[in-house]
Protein backbone atom coordinates (compact mmCIF):
# COMPACT_ATOMS: atom_id res chain seq x y z
CA UNK A 1 0.00 0.00 0.00
CA UNK A 2 2.97 2.63 0.78
CA UNK A 3 3.78 1.81 -2.85
CA UNK A 4 1.02 2.87 -4.35
CA UNK A 5 0.81 6.35 -1.89
CA UNK A 6 4.04 6.84 -3.10
CA UNK A 7 3.79 6.43 -6.99
CA UNK A 8 1.39 9.04 -6.79
CA UNK A 9 4.44 11.09 -5.71
CA UNK A 10 3.18 11.52 -1.87
CA UNK A 11 5.45 11.08 1.18
CA UNK A 12 4.77 8.36 3.54
CA UNK A 13 5.24 7.92 7.36
CA UNK A 14 5.01 4.87 8.89
CA UNK A 15 4.24 4.96 12.96
CA UNK A 16 5.87 2.33 15.63
CA UNK A 17 3.65 1.38 17.85
CA UNK A 18 5.73 -1.08 19.54
CA UNK A 19 5.56 -1.31 23.04
CA UNK A 20 2.31 0.85 23.43
CA UNK A 21 -0.86 -1.61 24.04
CA UNK A 22 -2.58 1.65 25.16
CA UNK A 23 -4.98 3.05 22.02
CA UNK A 24 -4.91 6.06 23.85
CA UNK A 25 -0.90 6.10 24.12
CA UNK A 26 -0.80 5.46 20.39
CA UNK A 27 -3.35 7.71 19.48
CA UNK A 28 -1.36 10.59 21.52
CA UNK A 29 1.72 9.31 19.57
CA UNK A 30 0.22 9.26 15.92
CA UNK A 31 -0.99 13.39 16.73
CA UNK A 32 2.45 13.91 17.78
CA UNK A 33 4.31 12.31 14.93
CA UNK A 34 1.98 13.72 12.70
CA UNK A 35 2.32 17.36 13.59
CA UNK A 36 5.52 17.14 12.25
CA UNK A 37 4.69 16.42 8.61
CA UNK A 38 4.14 19.07 5.91
CA UNK A 39 1.32 18.78 3.52
CA UNK A 40 -2.05 17.24 3.78
CA UNK A 41 -2.23 14.43 5.63
CA UNK A 42 -3.65 10.91 4.88
CA UNK A 43 -4.63 8.67 7.74
CA UNK A 44 -4.62 4.98 6.79
CA UNK A 45 -4.54 2.15 9.42
CA UNK A 46 -5.59 -1.14 9.70
CA UNK A 47 -7.03 -3.28 12.80
CA UNK A 48 -5.94 -1.32 16.10
CA UNK A 49 -4.36 1.10 13.40
CA UNK A 50 -7.11 2.03 12.08
CA UNK A 51 -9.28 2.79 15.51
CA UNK A 52 -6.25 4.83 16.19
CA UNK A 53 -5.98 6.67 12.87
CA UNK A 54 -10.18 7.29 12.89
CA UNK A 55 -9.04 8.43 16.57
CA UNK A 56 -6.63 10.85 15.77
CA UNK A 57 -8.63 12.25 12.83
CA UNK A 58 -10.53 15.29 15.09
CA UNK A 59 -7.53 16.47 16.06
CA UNK A 60 -5.62 16.12 13.10
CA UNK A 61 -7.89 16.74 10.49
CA UNK A 62 -6.32 15.19 7.69
CA UNK A 63 -7.84 15.34 3.96
CA UNK A 64 -9.31 11.29 4.43
CA UNK A 65 -8.74 8.41 6.19
CA UNK A 66 -8.79 4.86 5.10
CA UNK A 67 -9.18 2.15 7.41
CA UNK A 68 -9.12 -1.40 6.78
CA UNK A 69 -11.01 -3.88 9.10
CA UNK A 70 -10.86 -1.12 12.18
CA UNK A 71 -10.64 -2.69 15.83
CA UNK A 72 -14.56 -0.82 16.21
CA UNK A 73 -16.76 -1.31 18.72
CA UNK A 74 -14.49 -4.43 20.56
CA UNK A 75 -15.60 -5.62 23.07
CA UNK A 76 -14.28 -3.65 26.51
CA UNK A 77 -13.21 -1.19 23.71
CA UNK A 78 -16.52 0.67 22.83
CA UNK A 79 -16.47 3.26 24.70
CA UNK A 80 -12.70 4.41 22.96
CA UNK A 81 -14.40 3.67 18.69
CA UNK A 82 -14.20 7.18 17.43
CA UNK A 83 -16.88 9.34 17.16
CA UNK A 84 -15.83 12.63 15.43
CA UNK A 85 -14.45 11.81 12.24
CA UNK A 86 -15.09 15.16 9.74
CA UNK A 87 -13.11 13.98 6.69
CA UNK A 88 -13.99 11.59 3.68
CA UNK A 89 -13.60 8.43 4.81
CA UNK A 90 -13.16 4.70 3.31
CA UNK A 91 -13.64 1.04 5.32
CA UNK A 92 -12.57 -1.44 3.79
CA UNK A 93 -13.15 -5.04 5.90
CA UNK A 94 -13.43 -8.82 5.23
CA UNK A 95 -16.15 -11.04 5.25
CA UNK A 96 -14.44 -13.85 6.50
CA UNK A 97 -12.86 -11.84 9.64
CA UNK A 98 -12.49 -13.58 12.70
CA UNK A 99 -10.77 -10.55 14.75
CA UNK A 100 -13.17 -8.15 14.23
CA UNK A 101 -16.88 -8.82 13.18
CA UNK A 102 -17.19 -7.24 10.07
CA UNK A 103 -20.71 -5.61 11.42
CA UNK A 104 -18.79 -3.68 13.70
CA UNK A 105 -17.35 -1.71 10.40
CA UNK A 106 -20.84 -2.26 8.51
CA UNK A 107 -22.50 -0.19 11.83
CA UNK A 108 -19.08 2.72 11.99
CA UNK A 109 -20.00 3.23 8.44
CA UNK A 110 -23.44 3.99 8.12
CA UNK A 111 -23.29 6.04 11.67
CA UNK A 112 -20.47 8.41 9.71
CA UNK A 113 -21.82 7.98 5.87
CA UNK A 114 -17.88 6.40 5.50
CA UNK A 115 -18.02 4.59 2.04
CA UNK A 116 -17.67 0.83 2.83
CA UNK A 117 -15.95 -1.71 0.95
CA UNK A 118 -16.39 -5.69 2.62
CA UNK A 119 -14.36 -8.37 0.54
CA UNK A 120 -14.42 -11.86 0.76
CA UNK A 121 -11.17 -12.15 2.81
CA UNK A 122 -10.35 -12.52 6.27
CA UNK A 123 -8.84 -9.88 8.74
CA UNK A 124 -5.85 -9.02 7.45
CA UNK A 125 -7.30 -9.09 3.82
CA UNK A 126 -3.71 -10.13 2.46
CA UNK A 127 -5.58 -12.77 0.01
CA UNK A 128 -6.98 -9.25 -1.43
CA UNK A 129 -4.00 -6.64 -1.23
CA UNK A 130 -4.68 -5.82 -4.88
CA UNK A 131 -8.22 -4.57 -4.32
CA UNK A 132 -7.40 -2.76 -1.72
CA UNK A 133 -4.50 -1.12 -3.54
CA UNK A 134 -7.11 0.06 -6.13
CA UNK A 135 -9.44 1.02 -3.41
CA UNK A 136 -6.87 2.90 -1.92
CA UNK A 137 -5.32 4.79 -5.35
CA UNK A 138 -8.98 5.78 -6.42
CA UNK A 139 -9.74 7.29 -2.47
CA UNK A 140 -6.45 9.45 -3.33
CA UNK A 141 -7.16 10.66 -7.19
CA UNK A 142 -11.03 10.93 -5.19
CA UNK A 143 -9.23 13.51 -2.89
CA UNK A 144 -7.90 15.60 -5.70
Amino acid sequence: MAAVVRERGIAVHSVDYRGLDDPNARVHKLIAEAGSLEGPLLLVGSSMGGHVAAAAAATLHPAGLFVLAPAFYMSGFEAYTPREVNCPTVVVHGWRDDIVPVDNSIRWAREHRAALHVLDSDHRLEDAIETVCRLLSAFIGDLG
